[in-house]
C-alpha cells in the first residue's frame, strides 16, 4: 500500500458529467492530452464500517462519473478532510476495490469515522498515470 494520508482539500475539484464512462471497463490510462476522470461511489452500508469487508459487495451504486481538468463542471470532489492514497499507475476495477478496502482497513485501524462515499480519480502527473482514492472523514 502506498502512504496513507489525511488530506485537507481546500477547494473543490470540478468535473463535467460523463455518464458514458463505465468504471468497470477500466483501467483508464491517462496521458498529457487526456482529461482527468473522477468516479464517485456509495459504499455499501454493511461493508463501510467493517475492518474486513467483502470485495464483491464493497462498491455500491455509482453516484456520478466526470471528466475535465478539475476547474469547472457540474460534479465535484468537495472541499473537506479525506483519507487519501494514490498509486502511480492506472489501476483496473479489481485493483481499485482492493486499494479502497485497504484504505478503509487502515482508516478504521486509526479509529477514523469514514463516510460511505468513495472518489476515485485518474490523472496524468509527472509523466505517468496516477490513480487516487479519496474517502471523506466525518467531522
Amino acid at each position: 500500500m502506498e502512504a496513507l494520508l489525511r488530506l485537507k482539500l481546500c477547494a473543490p475539484l470540478e468535473y463535467f458529467s460523463a455518464p458514458e464512462l463505465d468504471f468497470f471497463a477500466g483501467p483508464f490510462v491517462q496521458n498529457d492530452s487526456a482529461p482527468e476522470l473522477l468516479f464517485c461511489f456509495e459504499i455499501e452500508r454493511e461493508q463501510g464500517g467493517h475492518i474486513d469487508p467483502q470485495a464483491d459487495g464493497f462498491l455500491g451504486r455509482p453516484v456520478f462519473s466526470g471528466r475535465g481538468d478539475g476547474k469547472e463542471g457540474e460534479h465535484c470532489l468537495p472541499a473537506g478532510l479525506y483519507l487519501f492514497v494514490q498509486k502511480r499507475k492506472a489501476l483496473g476495477p479489481e485493483e481499485c476495490i482492493g486499494m479502497a478496502i485497504e484504505q478503509q482497513k487502515d482508516g478504521l485501524w486509526e479509529r477514523l469515522q469514514l463516510e460511505n462515499r468513495l472518489y476515485i480519480r485518474y490523472l496524468f502527473e509527472d509523466h505517468s498515470p496516477v490513480t487516487q482514492f479519496f474517502r471523506p472523514i466525518k467531522n
